[in-house]
């Protein structure tokens, strides 16, 4: 993903620019994208999403905390990170600008 596709999804709990943790895992990453429903192919699906989270809510692309790699994640394996704490990743500064209030601010203007 080259540059950060900014969409509103009225029923997604999360927002771009947000930082979550995986539940599961325990990552920290800063969203980028949301998909208001599954958008991968069922191959992927099915060697991945090994929990079975629902297709037709929304999913998340989310840039890693020291890492760099990206991951695609169903909404109900994340949740809000009130840390405060900023987040590592070699991407963040082509998506967004600095870092406000536990919310990372996009480059791009929200459709």
């Amino acid at each position: 993903m080259s540059e950060t596709k900014q969409t509103a999804t009225p029923n997604a709990k999360f927002a771009v620019g947000q930082i979550v943790r995986h539940k599961l895992f325990g990552y920290r990453g800063v969203i980028v994208d949301v998909d208001p429903a599954f958008r991968g192919t069922d191959d992927w699906y099915d060697h991945m999403a090994r929990t079975r989270p629902p297709k037709d809510q929304p999913w998340y692309h989310v840039i890693v905390d020291d890492a760099e790699h990206w991951t695609y994640v169903a909404e109900r394996n994340l949740e809000a990170d009130d840390s405060n704490h900023p987040v590592s990743h070699p991407d963040l500064s082509r998506h967004f600008r600095v870092q406000q209030g536990g919310k990372y601010v996009a480059r791009r203007a929200v459709n």
